[in-house]
């Protein structure tokens, strides 16, 4: 027990070693250019990309990940009769059964609800477990080593600016130190540390520019489709089968997801993703005629009531729907 506590507490205190790393590297560059080669005229635009760096760095690796909320946990009662039964169908049943009160629309590989044996939830659309943070979280993405935090609903937007505003960052450096490295070149630049600094910054800047650009790239598109890295090797499976589309409401509904309906807060890392993380709107629904997206008190509430449950409901906008489109 004490020693897979101190193995815990180690790989906790190694995971920051990335984090470290860039940290370290943009600290330097940050002297280098301020102090050593001091280029006056670039100062105030160069501190503009710095501040926005580090703010969007800080604010990816100090989010915490989100979580799915108590509705998603298996009740006292729930968890027991789960439990004590040996049973693999009935048990899928008794999930099926505690799923039909949430807003929830995909199913494992095996048709059966999402459960995680390990933190006892139902898991919401979208949802994963992370082996590293140990727990679920919404809408998951990615663990990132490099902000040594769990990608997600939480912090996805903060991620994908963190990208952004680092391949500003490294191309401003490139774009204004290219010219002193030209005279590096070729001679003219006197003998000091100024050279070592003028040759280092480039190649850095233009290392993390080229390896930026593709994941920068990778994640637009996958915004665009409304998908996140786990959806995009394994596609997301719904009562009618998997379905990489599945959450791809158009690409303009797709950006706002993400980043919110106030275009002017879209650059800036405050948090503006629509929804709270356990649901999402539907391609093969419309958003007026499904109830789960207006808000979360439509929900049913433990203990029952005389309303219908969130799948009955889900299955009779589907119909509606189908019936819609053969006219």
């Amino acid at each position: 027990m004490a020693l897979s506590r101190a193995l815990r507490c180690c790989q906790r205190i190694f995971s920051w070693i990335p984090v470290i790393i860039i940290s370290s590297v943009v600290l330097w560059s940050y002297y280098a250019y301020v102090f050593e080669l001091c280029f006056v005229v670039y100062l105030l635009m160069f501190h503009v990309c710095f501040i926005m760096f580090c703010w969007t760095y800080w604010k990816a690796i100090f989010t915490p990940p989100s979580t799915p909320s108590k509705k998603f946990h298996l009740s006292y009662s729930d968890k027991e009769r789960y439990e004590m039964e040996e049973r693999p169908d009935v048990q899928k049943q008794i999930l099926a059964e505690i799923a039909k009160k949430l807003p929830i629309f995909t199913r494992a590989q095996s048709g059966a609800i999402r459960f995680c044996d390990r933190c006892q939830v139902i898991k919401p659309d979208r949802c994963h477990h992370c082996s590293v943070c140990e727990t679920c979280i919404l809408k998951m993405d990615h663990h990132c080593p490099w902000v040594n935090n769990c990608v997600g609903f939480s912090n996805y937007k903060f991620f994908l600016l963190f990208l952004s505003y680092s391949m500003i960052y490294c191309v401003f450096i490139a774009s204004t130190v290219f010219q002193y490295f030209l005279k590096f070149w070729v001679g003219d630049l006197p003998n000091g540390p100024a050279k070592f600094h003028v040759l280092f910054l480039l190649f850095v800047a233009l290392m993390f520019f080229v390896s930026l650009m593709f994941l920068f790239g990778y994640h637009c598109w996958l915004v665009a489709k409304n998908r996140s890295t786990l959806e995009a090797f394994s596609a997301p499976v719904f009562q009618n089968g998997p379905d990489r589309n599945g959450f791809n409401v158009g690409l303009s509904r797709n950006l706002r997801q993400v980043f919110g309906e106030d275009k002017k807060l879209w650059f800036i890392p405050v948090f503006t993703s629509q929804g709270d993380g356990h649901y999402f709107p539907l391609r093969t629904l419309r958003e007026s005629e499904n109830p789960l997206l207006a808000n979360e008190g439509k929900w049913m509430e433990d203990g029952g009531s005389d309303e219908e449950s969130a799948g009955e409901v889900a299955s009779k906008v589907c119909t509606v729907d189908m019936n819609d489109s053969s006219k």
